[in-house]
């Protein structure tokens, strides 16, 4: 494997989202294996985006429905190629497969979106029955089992779409054990096809120096605003949450701390949401994540609906931060582990938890050792990287016979790409 073509849903911004850090350590990957690596996409270039041309990684915009992209990856011949997201693969597939019909086509998930959209939608349906925006906030966390969530998920126009974009792809990196479970068991998805990989990175946990307990102040949550659980986490802490966890100091007798919330791209309806006299501060941009989150005492992270693993619950591991989050939030984070703070779907039991873990030293030195037990003995129990670069070797050798067995991969490949195809064409020449 000499030439990696990654075709990015967007540039990568380690900074600012968990899939940027994700991103990069792929590029990172491919590089370590001497890969000359490419890096195209047909988004904008954007302010927090890292320099990949820094590591030696050639940059290219790209156009959608163009067939300027034929006569660039034609030219460029990869060995493979690995599709951001499966909206990638859907608009650029059928151009690799047609230019580059031996490039090994990867697909890297992120998380499985069609499951985070499903939970979003189970949501909305429950807030319709609300009768004000603030019982409309105040609504529980989703809590669907994965009978009922395939149920849902199996009539989706996106579920049909991603799911059938892992099948047309050599290999798709899963990120969540319940993700994979839920494509081979409900969806059919065979094993081969899947590869689990958390985290290709494995920063060093022992002898880390990081402020203790009383070092610290106030809580802290963090994400990227455009992504919609983030966003959503916010209102149901505006709305209901943090009023619950201040009036909880109140009733002991103490001083309520600060909340400090962070992330990338926070749009005028969030920094409006911004009130000092309650001790809600809308942060914005943090240079540093780590940082920020070494020198909070408690991460919140109620998460209503999502998928995948939680960058911010990752960065608190990392940052010896406990953390009160849901079952959603927590969801293929642990191993079985006990959790690295509490777990709480109910409002009450919620604010409870961020006082105790907020005032209790013992319990917040216990969890932060939870924490470092998890990254230790589960996510960091495997060199995934020596696992994928072999995996990856493996496939390249015997392409044919694997590609062979996925019959229903080339079926979809061929129904999907002619009809994309002449779409795409369509597009174009409308274009003119």
């Amino acid at each position: 494997m000499k030439k990696i073509l990654v075709l990015g849903y967007v540039w990568p911004e380690p900074n600012s989202s968990a899939a940027g850090s994700r991103m990069l350590e792929l590029v990172q990957l491919f590089l370590a294996m001497q890969c000359e690596v490419t890096f195209a996409s047909a988004a904008a270039l954007s302010e927090h985006r890292f320099d990949l041309n820094s590591l030696g990684v050639a940059e290219k915009t790209i156009a959608l429905n163009c067939s300027s992209f034929d006569e660039f990856v034609c030219a460029l011949q990869p060995d493979a190629v690995l599709f951001d997201r499966f909206f990638t693969e859907e608009q650029f597939g059928w151009r690799v497969e047609q230019q580059c019909p031996q490039a090994l086509r990867i697909l890297d998930t992120e998380d499985f979106h069609s499951l985070r959209h499903a939970r979003q939608q189970i949501l909305k349906t429950t807030q319709k029955l609300a009768a004000t925006e603030k019982e409309r906030q105040s609504v529980a966390p989703v809590n669907t089992t994965a009978p009922a969530l395939y149920a849902q998920m199996c009539s989706s126009d996106m579920a049909q779409r991603e799911v059938a974009a892992i099948f047309r792809c050599d290999l798709s990196l899963m990120i969540s054990e319940m993700e994979m479970e839920l494509l081979q068991q409900y969806f059919s998805v065979p094993a081969p096809l899947l590869f689990y990989c958390p985290f290709l990175s494995q920063p060093a946990l022992e002898n880390k120096t990081l402020p203790d307990f009383s070092a610290r102040r106030h809580f802290i949550t963090i994400g990227n605003f455009r992504h919609e659980p983030n966003w959503d986490s916010v209102l149901w802490l505006k709305h209901q949450l943090w009023p619950l966890i201040r009036a909880q100091f109140a009733h002991a007798n103490l001083v309520a701390p600060e909340l400090h919330i962070y992330g990338a791209y926070p749009p005028p309806k969030a920094t409006q949401l911004h009130n000092a006299k309650e001790g809600f501060h809308i942060k914005g941009w943090a240079d540093d994540a780590q940082a920020v989150m070494q020198n909070a005492r408690v991460c919140l992270a109620p998460l209503r609906f999502g998928a995948g693993i939680k960058g911010k619950l990752m960065d608190a591991m990392h940052s010896g931060t406990p953390s009160v989050t849901t079952r959603i939030g927590c969801e293929s984070m642990s191993g079985g582990f006990d959790w690295c703070g509490v777990i709480a779907d109910d409002a009450e039991i919620f604010a409870q938890a961020a006082l105790d873990l907020y005032q209790q030293p013992s319990l917040w030195q216990e969890k932060q050792q939870q924490g470092f037990n998890i990254l230790r003995d589960y996510f960091y129990r495997c060199d995934y990287a020596i696992e994928l670069q072999q995996r990856l070797l493996s496939l390249e050798e015997k392409i044919a016979a694997e590609r062979q067995r996925n019959f229903i991969g080339q079926m979809l490949r061929h129904h999907h790409h002619k009809s994309t195809q002449y779409m795409a064409q369509w597009i174009e020449a409308k274009n003119r």
